[in-house]
């Protein structure tokens, strides 16, 4: 067992003890290391002013992640690098090439948001050469430009093509990095605070045995706002950043096995390739650097009634694996949520691993988020719909809402109605009926009551025209081309 944090910054070894556990990398970066290039904004995860460049080992490699530092505690750094804009330049004093393209784009006016963008565009680059708009603008997606436009920037990212070599601090790296790595468990106390970093998911089941109020930290996506927001004093914070056989995810007897650790970015691929529109989902849900760090597990555990992911898993038929200790047991994500910010967890028990039927022959799948915008927004209404055809009729349906009430919902009352009828607009709106007789949402910010009623009806109307109109696949083809004009088509 260590109490101090070992992590590089920039280039340089950082041996870190006697700060708090809830101490944000940005406010770390600025008064302690006095690294002012990275900005305060948002104090969310919104803006992206407080980006900068997380480095894990990757193979034999170091692996390039845009994160927020505003909502990223600072002994999460632990066995990691960490990048600035100031760290940027060459071993030879030369700018990197992504800061060479935004001075010759001209892609920077105020310069407030600049280094955020600089460090988007730093891993974007780091991890592949982009050659088309959209993946660039799916890579900003959580950088705010305030004054020069996107038009520049988004040139600038196009302009470096292939210009990521050699950047100097990456050659010895993944060597340094491995040798932070003693194999203890930091515990690392400060005023009152407490944080552990358990290694492995059995020492992690004894930690909160031994913990059982504890706070449980997965990307801090969520976490990260209770203190930086709502200004709260977390006491003991246990987190998964260091249990690795938590972030597996495979494909075993039919089941796709989700571990509850894994970020969204990390998991994304495979989702969309077995459902396409759980891929768009999970791009609206937050940007990069939120999917950098937030996790599935934690989009379930922490009980939001307006988590995305929730309604897909439902429509899907998860199952949670729960442990306690040494005991394991399973739980339909449907029966995980008793109330608003409530659910079925006992003391010391935790997420340990999410499990997905494989799609069969004959089942389609759609999700819907309605919101007020395209990117990075909070749902007013998300619909799940999980069908099976045969002849014309349904064979099983499973639907999910969420954003709609205190917990997101399941509806069977609906579903028993469809199953076994000819798939047809009579049957359809007779369901619609049921579901505006059993729904009962709630109405705030976002939408009123009624409006999320309509809404929910006609999701499920247009999972009909979209699984009968002949044209409704080349829609959906444009559409995931690109979601930005789908988005404007139908404003």
């Amino acid at each position: 067992m260590r109490d101090t944090a070992h992590f590089l910054l920039g280039r340089d070894s950082r041996l870190v003890r006697d700060v708090s556990p809830t101490l944000t990398v940005l406010e770390y970066l600025r008064t302690v290391e006095k690294l002012c290039g990275t900005k305060e904004g948002c104090a969310e995860g919104d803006c992206g002013a407080c980006t900068v460049a997380l480095g894990e080992i990757d193979g034999d490699g170091v692996r390039y992640r845009a994160v927020n530092a505003r909502i990223m505690f600072t002994p999460a750094l632990d066995g990691k690098q960490i990048l600035t804009v100031e760290h940027l330049r060459g071993t030879d004093g030369s700018p990197h090439p992504v800061q060479s393209a935004m001075v010759e784009q001209h892609a920077s006016q105020c310069g407030f948001c600049t280094p955020g963008f600089v460090m988007s565009l730093f891993a974007l680059h780091h991890a592949s050469s982009p050659d088309d708009r959209a993946s660039v603008n799916d890579a900003l997606a959580g950088n705010l430009c305030r004054r020069t436009g996107y038009r520049p920037i988004v040139d600038a990212a196009l302009a470096v093509g292939t210009g990521r070599a050699d950047e100097g601090f990456t050659g010895d790296t993944a060597a340094r990095l491995r040798a932070l790595d003693t194999g203890d468990r930091l515990e690392l106390r400060h005023g009152g605070q407490t944080w552990i970093a358990p290694r492995t998911i059995a020492e992690l089941a004894e930690v909160l045995l031994k913990h059982p109020d504890a706070v449980l930290l997965a990307g801090g996506t969520d976490v990260g706002l209770w203190v930086t927001k709502q200004h709260r004093f977390l006491e003991t914070i246990v987190t998964l950043d260091a249990v690795r056989d938590m972030a597996a995810i495979e494909e075993v007897d039919g089941t796709l096995r989700i571990g509850a650790s894994a970020v969204y970015e990390d998991v994304l691929a495979r989702l969309e390739a077995l459902w396409p529109d759980v891929g768009i989902l999970l791009r609206r849900l937050g940007s990069r650097q939120i999917r950098n760090r937030g996790t599935i597990g934690g989009n379930i555990g922490n009980g939001s009634p307006i988590g995305d992911t929730p309604p897909v898993l439902i429509a899907l038929d998860a199952t949670l694996v729960l442990r306690r200790g040494g005991e394991e047991r399973l739980l339909p994500v449907a029966e995980f949520f008793l109330g608003y910010r409530r659910t079925a967890l006992a003391p010391g028990e935790f997420i340990a691993r999410i499990d997905l039927p494989l799609p069969r022959l004959g089942w389609r799948f759609r999700c819907y988020k309605v919101a007020k915008r395209f990117d990075q927004d909070i749902s007013a209404v998300c619909g799940a719909f999980n069908l099976e055809l045969a002849d014309g009729v349904v064979r099983d349906i499973r639907i999910g809402f969420g954003g709609m009430a205190a917990t997101p919902v399941h509806v069977p009352a609906v579903e028993q109605t469809l199953i076994g009828e000819p798939w047809t607009e009579t049957n359809v709106h007779k369901a619609m009926n049921i579901l505006d007789a059993t729904l009962t949402p709630i109405s705030d910010m976002r939408a009123s009551a009624s409006y999320r009623r309509m809404v929910a009806r006609n999701l499920l109307f247009k999972l009909f025209l979209e699984t009968t109109t002949p044209a409704a696949p080349a829609w959906r083809a444009w559409h995931e081309r690109d979601p930005s004009l789908w988005a404007v088509h139908h404003a």
